[in-house]
């Protein structure tokens, strides 16, 4: 069986990992170290520690993969290729070339579009219908490796970030386990990117979550839809931020209202926007839990009429 080294954090690894663990013979998996996270900032493991541990396999977190002590530790575990999902370090030269069949990458996007680091939320913002994931071999330049294969999916209207990715995950983790057995035979060759079609993404931000009404409403419901998991859609409301969890865009909605003008519908609200308005579905204040929009007016009637937005 196939030597396999693999690196990966979050979820969307998850489902490749255990793909792998299941064909191939797992030597060892590589993952960032543990990070503070919620109010108690107690460290918590990448979910790709939790899943090596349980199937008991070599687990290894180092800070950088630039360390030579790092380095070594691969060398030491032997791999034949080196498999990366959503690892979030950059692979330095010595170990791109350590593995005799390189490294290599599961990317969530038909490359060349959405190189970078946060394809699955650009996808969502432009208004994407197609995406898919890549399976590319690692060279030294950000997802410029030749291809090995690809496999479209569509993105839904009501998709976010979220449940995309779920999809992606399962996607990619069966392309892998197709794609690995001709690569290494020599039976399945790399092909370079096209030159043509090459977007880029960069790593999300806590602002780009912001909210600006004067934005058209498809457009806002996209962002609502990208921002979810993180960072969140928001806006303010009395200086305060509002989360807009969930949402629906009613592009033919005509009104003489202001941008960010919250107005009744039905029994719930939208907010008017430069191009039709946002129907709100579910909202949170600032230390306070989700509510449906009709739950959250009823102990807030004051909200219909306000002005959102307002820093």
């Amino acid at each position: 069986m196939t030597r396999i080294v693999f690196m990966g954090s979050p979820d969307f690894a998850v489902p490749s990992l255990k793909a792998l663990a299941r064909a191939h013979r797992v030597v060892g998996v590589v993952t960032q170290p543990d990070r503070p996270a919620g109010r108690g900032s107690l460290l918590r493991p990448p979910s790709v520690k939790v899943v090596a541990q349980a199937l008991g396999l070599p687990l290894y977190q180092p800070r950088s993969l630039r360390d030579p002590e790092a380095q070594d530790h691969l060398t030491a575990w032997g791999p034949e290729v080196i498999v990366v999902a959503a690892f979030g370090q950059i692979l330095p030269p010595a170990v791109l070339d350590l593995p005799p069949h390189g490294c290599v990458n599961l990317h969530a996007s038909l490359l060349p579009r959405w190189r970078g680091a946060a394809p699955i939320a650009a996808a969502i913002l432009a208004g994407d219908e197609i995406t898919g994931v890549t399976v590319m071999r690692m060279d030294a330049g950000v997802d410029t490796g030749p291809i090995l294969a690809r496999r479209e999916e569509p993105i839904r209207p009501d998709d976010t970030t979220d449940t995309l990715s779920e999809r992606l995950a399962r996607l990619a983790a069966d392309l892998i386990v197709e794609t690995l057995p001709p690569y290494l035979a020599g039976a399945l060759l790399p092909q370079p990117q096209p030159e043509e079609g090459v977007t880029h993404c960069r790593m999300l931000k806590k602002e780009d979550g912001w909210l600006d009404w004067t934005r058209p409403a498809v457009e806002l419901d996209r962002r609502v839809r990208a921002m979810t998991p993180w960072p969140g859609a928001f806006t303010t409301w009395w200086g305060q931020r509002l989360k807009v969890l969930r949402a629906i865009p009613l592009p033919d909605w005509r009104g003489s209202e202001s941008p960010g003008t919250v107005i009744p519908l039905g029994d719930g609200a939208a907010v008017v926007t430069g191009e039709g308005a946002l129907r709100l579905l579910e909202v949170q204040r600032a230390g306070k839990k989700a509510l449906p929009i009709a739950a959250f007016l009823h102990g807030r009637p004051d909200f219909l009429g306000a002005v959102l937005g307002e820093r």
